[in-house]
């Protein structure tokens, strides 16, 4: 049985993990998360979906924030980072009698939202950071006539994690997808992740996973 949650108003919870996936019903209230999908204010009506070991840092609104947290299937998928669905009632009513049935329940019902223009520069930095090919913080920076110490700062009082930390993490868990999800070999998956060889990406992959790319891919089968 599960059951919704009252978040600390007006609070910032600072970035952590979350190694398995879940999804985030949010009931009441307001609150923004800055992590794996860029910076998201999450309203009453909306779920935020989140795959294995996202990390995020939160900020809740001063109004009384109600959410339900439903386990996700643990799996290389991507998950739209943001959703709606229309009755979030009756999802609750489900996860009291079954969880399983409530999780069934909002992934046939969620509804894709489609992410805006990305607009204050740490948002825009964190998206350009989240792509297969990320930029050069100082030349991304200077780029926009700023230097990386300036961009740098903005990013971490928004994200919690300085840039180039923020594009490792997303860099191993994009190669994590990769292998748990294809049948490629390692070595090709590193290349393909953007890793100068396999054992940068082992050892990234591992620090962030906890197990290695070859533990993975024997859990996998």
């Amino acid at each position: 049985m599960l059951q919704p949650s009252l978040l600390p108003p007006a609070t910032d919870i600072a970035r952590h993990r979350h190694c398995e996936p879940y999804a985030t019903v949010v009931l009441a209230g307001a609150y923004e998360e800055a992590g794996d999908a860029g910076r998201i204010a999450a309203q009453a009506g909306e779920v935020l979906l989140h795959g294995p070991f996202s990390a995020h840092r939160d900020r809740i609104s001063a109004k009384r924030t109600m959410v339900l947290d439903l386990p996700l299937p643990f799996d290389g998928r991507e998950w739209p980072a943001r959703a709606r669905i229309a009755d979030p009632d009756r999802i609750v009513r489900l996860a009291e009698r079954d969880p399983v049935a409530a999780v069934t329940a909002l992934l046939g019902e969620v509804v894709p939202v489609t992410a805006g223009e990305e607009g204050d520069l740490p948002d825009q930095l964190s998206a350009a950071l989240r792509t297969s090919a990320p930029p050069r913080i100082g030349e991304w920076a200077a780029a926009r006539g700023r230097s990386r110490e300036h961009v740098s700062r903005c990013f971490e009082t928004l994200y919690g994690v300085p840039p180039a930390a923020y594009r490792a993490d997303c860099q191993a868990k994009r190669a994590w997808r990769m292998i748990v999800e294809s049948k490629d070999s390692l070595a090709g998956v590193a290349i393909e992740a953007g890793y100068a060889d396999q054992a940068h990406m082992t050892r990234a992959v591992t620090k962030v996973t906890g197990l290695s790319p070859r533990r993975w891919r024997m859990a996998v089968g």
